[in-house]
């Protein structure tokens, strides 16, 4: 059903890597496409029938799965059940292009419809950084935001002035996935340096700090999401973690401690699809400039 609140029937699109549990997505039009995860016993779709724990294990016995795109009938699928549903326009907030052909795959798709109006944008980013996009977008449809000013105001703005930062347990899974040198991992491992990660101007990963050891991951983290802080302006805050729940929590209280006057602050679990290339004890922060 249609909200009251959304006179322009907009729908939102994402993919599974947004890290949206059916809890933060229920009673809103937020629609989920799932990437493909390679196994040695077959394919499966990210949040349908292979979740984070599960590429830990396989990860941890040796095992390296590898990621696909989501399936281009899903993505028409999923847009026909949209329609179906009532909608006549959708705001597609996807995956990081310098990580994935999921934006282009969707850009694609939306293109060959002539029964909705589809606007796709890059992300930028992923896991909650796509996530709190996403959910934030949802608020302003409710407070009255039309379709012109979200897709040409709203949704650029937001992905400009989202910032994540997580920090990897290891960089042994980074290296099997090709995305970092074996002397580089080995030092790292060596050495306990603990990265901080974040995304680049084209949606890279791309290591911004380094930490010596666990304890001084969160207190990094905050510091990172600081030097971003614009005093006066409205913010939400996300908080994720890959197999490391309580110390998530110990960095969501940190936060919100810091950042006290934040609109929302919202906490998720990273998916399966992310999980292959940075494996468990993941802790993340973000923070996302309303105004």
């Amino acid at each position: 059903m249609i909200a009251l609140s959304n006179p322009e029937k907009i729908a939102l699109l994402t993919d599974s890597t947004a890290d949206l549990t059916p809890a933060m997505r229920e009673g809103k039009p937020i629609y989920v496409v799932p990437l493909k995860i390679r196994c040695d016993d077959g394919e499966f779709s990210d949040g349908v029938d292979i979740f984070a724990q599960d590429v830990y294990d396989r990860l941890h016995r040796g095992e390296l799965p590898r990621t696909s795109l989501p399936e281009g009938g899903v993505v028409s699928d999923t847009l026909d059940q949209i329609r179906a549903d009532g909608y006549e326009k959708v705001i597609a907030v996807m995956l990081s292009g310098g990580l994935s052909g999921t934006c282009n795959l969707v850009r694609v798709q939306a293109e060959q419809r002539d029964d909705l109006d589809i606007a796709v944008f890059d992300s930028r980013s992923g896991s909650l950084g796509i996530g709190i996009i996403v959910l934030q977008l949802w608020e302003e449809i409710q407070a009255g935001a039309g379709w012109d000013k979200l897709i040409h105001e709203r949704v650029p703005h937001l992905v400009d002035n989202t910032f994540p930062f997580f920090s990897v347990d290891t960089l042994e899974y980074l290296r099997r996935g090709g995305r970092i040198g074996r002397i580089t991992a080995l030092a790292g491992t060596m050495l306990s340096i603990k990265p901080i990660i974040t995304f680049s101007e084209d949606g890279q990963l791309q290591s911004i700090a380094k930490v010596r050891g666990r304890k001084q991951v969160q207190d990094k983290i905050v510091e990172l999401l600081r030097s971003k802080f614009r005093t006066g302006k409205r913010y939400n805050l996300g908080v994720a973690n890959g197999g490391a729940p309580a110390e998530m929590a110990e960095l969501s209280e940190k936060i919100r401690a810091r950042f006290p006057n934040f609109v929302h602050c919202w906490e998720g679990a990273m998916d399966a699809t992310l999980s292959v290339y940075i494996g468990d004890g993941v802790i993340g922060g973000g923070i996302q400039f309303i105004d």
